[in-house]
Order: C-alpha cells, then sequence, then structure tokens
C-alpha cells in the first residue's frame, strides 16, 4: 500500500467521524482513483461524511412520503418503504397507491429491477428512469455520491447565508443516475444543502434542496427533499423521510429469487 494510499484512507476515515482537521500538505492529496485520475480528497472526504448524514451507513428501513405538485397544485401522493444495506443494496416497496401495492424495486450494486404482482419475470430498469415527479428510481434506490461519483472542490459559496462548499461531481460511468451534479455542502457542519443534476450533455434536469433538519435514525439528518424540474417550471416533488431505523437486514433479503417469493 502506498504513502498516499494510506494517507487517502486516513483522511475519509477523519472526515466520515466528523474531526476537525489540520491544514493537510499537497502531497497527501496525490491518490488516484481506478482510471489513474488524481483524486480531490478534500472531496471525496465531504461527500462521503454528507452521504453519511443523508443515511445510515449500517443496514436500515425508511418510509418516504411524496407529494407532487404542478403550478402550485397539490397532485397525487405516494409512499414507499426503503430496505437498505450498505448503500449498494435496496428494496423500495410501494405502500400507497393501494392500487400499486405489491410493486417492489430491487437494486443490487447498479443493477435495478422492478417487481410487480401477478408477473412471473421482473423487469430491468435505469436508474436514471422516472418514478414518479421528479424522481427517478435512483433517488430513492440509490444514495450513494461517494461511491457513484468522482468529485472536485470548485470553490466556496454563500447558500441562504450559510457558507458552503461547492463541488462538481462526475459520474463514474454511465450506470448512475445523473451524469454530473452540483453540490452544495455546508463548510461548518458537513450538512448537504443543495444539488443540481445534470445529463451528459450537460443540460440542468432538476435540483434538490435538502431541508428540516432533525434526528432521524440516531442523528442529524434532512428529513425534507424538494426537488423542482428545471425543464417545466412549477414542477415539484417534495419527499418527506419518517420512521428511520437500524434493522439487521440479511444479504438473502435483496435477491431476484426471495422477492419473486414475496409476489
Amino acid at each position: 500500500m502506498t504513502a498516499s494510499i494510506r494517507s487517502r484512507r486516513k483522511f475519509l476515515t477523519l472526515m466520515a467521524s466528523g474531526l476537525t482537521l489540520p491544514a493537510l500538505p499537497p502531497h497527501l492529496f496525490a491518490a488516484e482513483d481506478d482510471a489513474g485520475k488524481p483524486v480531490d480528497e478534500a472531496a471525496a472526504g465531504l461527500v462521503l461524511r454528507a452521504d453519511e448524514i443523508r443515511f445510515p451507513r449500517e443496514s436500515f428501513q425508511t418510509e418516504i412520503d411524496i407529494q407532487n405538485f404542478s403550478d402550485g397544485q397539490a397532485g397525487d401522493t405516494r409512499k414507499y418503504r426503503i430496505l437498505s444495506r450498505g448503500n449498494e443494496n435496496t428494496i423500495v416497496l410501494t405502500l400507497e397507491p393501494i392500487s400499486e401495492r405489491g410493486q417492489a424495486l430491487l437494486m443490487r450494486g447498479r443493477d435495478l429491477w422492478i417487481f410487480m404482482p401477478n408477473v412471473s419475470q421482473p423487469v430491468r430498469l435505469s436508474l436514471a428512469q422516472r418514478l414518479t415527479g421528479q424522481v427517478a428510481n435512483g433517488d430513492l434506490a440509490r444514495a450513494n455520491f461517494a461511491g457513484d461519483y468522482t468529485p472536485a472542490l470548485v470553490g466556496t459559496e454563500a447558500l441562504d447565508g450559510v457558507s458552503t462548499h461547492v463541488l462538481d461531481l462526475t459520474a463514474v460511468d454511465r450506470g448512475v443516475t445523473y451524469a454530473k451534479v452540483k453540490y452544495w455542502i455546508g463548510e461548518k457542519n458537513g450538512y448537504p444543502l443543495k444539488a443540481e443534476f445534470y445529463a451528459l450533455s450537460g443540460r440542468l434536469l432538476k435540483t434538490c434542496r435538502y431541508e428540516d433538519f432533525r434526528t432521524l435514525g440516531g442523528r442529524v439528518r434532512p428529513t425534507r427533499l424538494v426537488m423542482e424540474d428545471a425543464l417545466k417550471k412549477g414542477e415539484t416533488s417534495v419527499l418527506t423521510y419518517s420512521n428511520m431505523e437500524l434493522q439487521d437486514l440479511p444479504e438473502r433479503m435483496f435477491t431476484r429469487e426471495y422477492l419473486r417469493r414475496l409476489n
């Protein structure tokens, strides 16, 4: 193991623990990613810590209510239960509307399938496909920015009076939900505050604000996400998280065979 890799692991461990770090010399930021490109260690630490603020590192269960709006008028509402194991394996169960209860999404790594009652075979889906309103499949099934993107710290900016780090996140491959993300993270507390999601062409698709920070699943997290369509003004989805609990979820749950038996 090279000195730069050892330094990188130590840095990420400290960042994830929330410790205040001293100024680090430039040679500690000389690690490379799998493609041989230099890794921005400061940016990687910020994204990892923000991931762990959004969701537990451990296996957990939570519920999400989604309210869609069009030009300020409330539209349909949906409710899901999320079962997640280590940010790599996720099940998304549809609870409401009642007519769709029994549908389930299964994510393993970046592979995603939908299971439907009375349909014998699961259907392969893309993480980028729309689930409801402004919410893509990957927004619920996979929220692993640290694993899916190569980050770069590009500056600082005041956001609603709060000093933030501004980062550019570039997808590690085309299998992730978005090609590029611009990310605002609070300087003082490391909280994720805002994200802009872009297509491969560079077109802005939607924005997301992380709001209503309160204790959920053992620590303070954003419990409300507001997603706004950048192409159709007035089209918005509000995601509200509740009932988050750490759970011991066995690996065998996150298989197509297991979900087939449920249906």
